[in-house]
């Protein structure tokens, strides 16, 4: 047989492939639909748990854990939208790590229409752009918005095993986001996963198994939902009711978020003392340190785009010296988001020694959902790490690192000490009230106490603290945060 009827010969065989591919998915969908309900609107209702997102006590263990005291999720697959309402409360005791703390209940609305995405905790609306893609794609990763999703993107079947169970697993794109899903023998669909992009975990996988389905009004649904982000939970939820075609009023996207337009990322600088500048504007913030032949930075919060404008300002503030270290206070994601950008114009890390294997697995992962500086530019990254401190120092100026003994948020958590100045840099542990705001909560409260034992056993004086959130404050401040005003 002549190259050219073999080069035939197999692009037919492909083409039949594919096509029988996409028939046994359309078969698949179709026996799935009959079995657990094609509706037009699903809500669902239950109690459980819920795992913090880049917030556990250490790069090791499970994000940290509450309880979800009331959960409905609310879909409109036609109009694309979603609204998920919630009240968590703290385990009791409250779990190692945390995001911020919070007594009593906790109640949040997250909702998304189309492309627009806000959170309703009272009645202004919250415009949430940022959260906008990830909400309209969970949307789909329900049993009934898979299979629409599914039929509606052509999947394509193949033979698959969950453990040692025979499954169909379904595989399409959703916009730039690849979903697979399994369907077993009797057209339950029992897990679903994809990749969204993660600052610090690159293309993190996102997975939703369901299990236990139940018959509701007419429809099936499964009574046990575990999801996880990143390898560990973020809920797991224990579905006591479910509705299908619920009616329900068309949510309506308020006229604040479909004008909203995200401000530029702002850094504003204020002189702390010689060489010394916090680095403000937004909700969490770095410092500037100037030593004789370079500058250090610390905390690298968030993102690519607020490191680039913190590195703009350090460039008009300090024009002459390079930045040679950015020095990481802890691994919580809001926290460490923008270490790669830094990593990408060869400055050296400083971090405990517990984060290191942390950020270089991490960083080693794919990142094609949303590229940035150092996956265009691949380096290696350079760590300095410690134990328990650390002490950078010329002619000019001493910088402490210590590790916070004993802390409940982070197990390896730092501070940073200037003792020429007596200025106190911490993230996390004391954030300065506003004025006029309540007392600090009692998680938040020991949080703090904890960390004034630190600086009291170590007889480390200080005058200003200068927080990774919230604004300067001195030490009258935090002596009367902690009810401590007389010491």
């Amino acid at each position: 047989m002549s190259g050219r009827k073999w080069a035939m010969l197999t692009l037919l065989l492909v083409l039949g492939t594919a096509t029988a591919s996409a028939q046994d998915a359309k078969t698949v969908i179709q026996k799935a639909q009959r079995a657990i309900g094609d509706v037009n609107s699903i809500q669902y209702s239950g109690t459980g748990k819920a795992g913090g997102y880049g917030q556990n006590w250490s790069p090791t263990v499970p994000w940290h854990v509450t309880n979800v005291i009331s959960y409905t999720k609310t879909i409109d697959y036609a109009n694309r939208s979603a609204k998920e309402e919630l009240t968590r409360t703290q385990l009791d005791p409250p779990d190692h790590g945390g995001e911020a703390p919070f007594a009593g209940e906790q109640k949040q609305v997250n909702i998304v229409s189309g492309q627009y995405a806000w959170n309703q905790p009272g009645a202004a609306p919250q415009p949430a752009p940022a959260t906008a893609d990830e909400r309209q794609l969970q949307i789909w990763l329900t049993p009934q918005g898979f299979l629409k999703a599914a039929a509606d993107n052509n999947a394509t079947a193949k033979a698959g095993k969950d453990g040692s169970k025979k499954v169909t697993v379904l595989t399409f794109m959703a916009g730039k986001n690849k979903v697979m899903g399994d369907v077993d023998d009797q057209g339950l669909v029992t897990k679903v996963e994809t990749w969204i992009p993660s600052t610090v975990l690159g293309d993190m996988p996102v997975e939703i198994t369901y299990s236990d389905y139940k018959d509701f009004s007419g429809i099936k649904f499964p009574s046990h939902i575990v999801q996880k982000q990143g390898g560990w939970m973020t809920l797991d939820l224990n579905v006591t009711d479910a509705k299908g075609n619920a009616e329900m009023a068309a949510l309506q996207v308020p006229d604040a978020v479909r004008s909203f337009t995200p401000p530029p990322v702002r850094v504003v600088s204020q002189k702390l003392a010689d060489g010394v500048w916090f680095l403000g504007g937004g909700t969490h913030n770095s410092d500037l340190i100037e030593f004789k032949d370079y500058v250090v930075v610390v905390e690298a919060p968030l993102d690519e785009n607020r490191s680039n404008a913190v590195m703009a300002e350090v460039k008009n503030l300090v024009p002459n010296k390079p930045i040679k270290y950015l020095i990481n206070s802890h691994h919580h994601f809001d926290h460490s988001g923008g270490l790669r950008t830094y990593v990408a114009e060869g400055i050296t890390i400083i971090t405990n020694d517990a984060n290191k294997s942390f950020y270089e697995k991490s960083w080693s992962a794919p990142r094609t959902l949303a590229p940035d500086k150092l996956s265009q530019n691949p380096k290696k990254a350079t760590f300095i790490t410690y134990k328990d401190k650390y002490t950078l120092t010329d002619e000019n100026r001493t910088l402490e690192i210590y590790r916070v003994e004993n802390d409940n948020h982070n197990e390896f958590i730092s501070f940073m000490y200037l003792p020429k100045e007596k200025i106190l840099i911490e993230g996390d542990d004391f954030t300065p009230p506003a004025p006029g705001a309540p007392p600090m909560v009692p998680v938040a409260l020991g949080f703090s106490n904890n960390l004034y034992d630190n600086l009291t056993r170590k007889k480390i004086e200080v005058v200003t603290i200068s927080p990774l959130h919230g604004n300067v404050a001195q030490w009258s401040d935090f002596l009367k945060a902690l009810g401590k005003s007389g010491d």
